[in-house]
This record gives structure tokens, C-alpha cells and sequence, in this order.
């Protein structure tokens, strides 16, 4: 059953967010060659011990990125925690039922800042895990860009509404 969902909804929500990807020209494919050489390995390692524990995940990662995408952006901000003066994109009612990985991602994350402190950000993190998540399900891959700033607010945070659509 997941294998024919791969092709008809994982796919061409895959190819669109390469787009969303792509909208920067100071995004390069080897923004961390130098600053952080095992940042792919290191990331595709993780995801593909998630996925063999438990396969939704790549799709879940997929959902993730798309949602951090379509309100502001590719820029991390669906995973900024709630403090005392600031509400994020992740509490928000559109996404608490069904966006989901956020743990993975912290994961991620922080074994990244192991090798290679303060250099990578959460937002090229969930980038790289989110197609590695589909390849890893058997879907297509592609070159990401890399080289994205982590936003430090987010629509809900502004008051701007957010939305939600059920893709996967």
C-alpha cells in the first residue's frame, strides 16, 4: 500500500519543493564541502536508521519540509519551540495533527552540531532529511541546495494565518 502512494502524492510533492529549494542564487549543492564534510553521510545515516525502524517516517520528514516551506519559506521555522512571549508554526492547530519528525530532526540536528558546531542550519538539515527520506522509500533523488538561513520567527508568531492542506 505505501509503495502506490510513492508515485501519485510522495513524487511530484518531492519535485515541487526541489523548486522551493532553488529560489536562492546563494544556495550552492557544496555550501558545507569545507565547513562540514560529513554533513550528508552523517544525515542519511540517521534517516535511514529511522526509516528502517519505522518506513512512514520518510514520508512524514516530506510533510515536514513541505509545511516549513509553504508559509515563509524553506527556512526552518515550522521547528522553532514556543517560549513564554513567542507561539510557532509548530503548536499551531494546521500542523500538530498532521506534521510530525520533529524529534528525528532534533536528532539530526544535534549530531550535526557534534561534527560541525553553529555551522549548519535546521533548515538545510531538514532539506537534506527530507529527500533522503523519499530515496530511501524507493522515490526519486535530487540535488539540494544548501546554504539556507534559519528563520527566527515565524507567520504565526506575526499573527498572520496559517493554512493547511492534507497531501499525504
Amino acid at each position: 500500500m505505501a509503495n502506490s502512494i510513492l508515485p501519485t502524492r510522495i513524487v511530484p510533492f518531492a519535485l515541487l519543493l526541489v523548486f522551493f529549494g532553488i529560489t536562492s542564487a546563494r544556495l550552492s549543492t557544496n555550501y558545507y564541502s569545507y565547513s562540514c564534510p560529513n554533513l550528508l553521510p552523517t544525515v542519511k545515516s540517521m534517516v535511514a536508521s529511522a526509516v528502517a525502524k519505522e518506513p512512514r517516517i520518510g514520508a512524514s520528514l516530506l510533510r515536514l519540509f513541505f509545511h516549513d516551506c509553504f508559509v515563509n519559506g524553506c527556512d526552518g521555522s515550522i521547528l522553532l519551540d514556543d517560549t513564554a512571549t513567542f507561539t510557532g508554526e509548530k503548536t499551531a492547530k494546521a500542523n500538530n495533527n498532521s506534521v510530525r519528525g520533529f524529534e528525528l530532526i532534533d536528532q539530526i540536528k544535534s549530531a550535526v552540531e557534534q561534527l560541525c558546531p553553529a555551522i549548519v542550519s535546521c533548515a538545510d538539515v531538514l532539506a537534506i532529511s527530507s529527500r533522503d527520506g523519499v530515496v530511501l522509500m524507493g522515490g526519486p533523488t535530487w540535488e539540494v541546495k544548501l546554504g539556507r538561513r534559519d528563520s527566527r520567527n515565524s507567520k504565526k508568531s506575526t499573527g498572520e494565518k496559517i493554512y493547511s492542506y492534507s497531501i499525504i
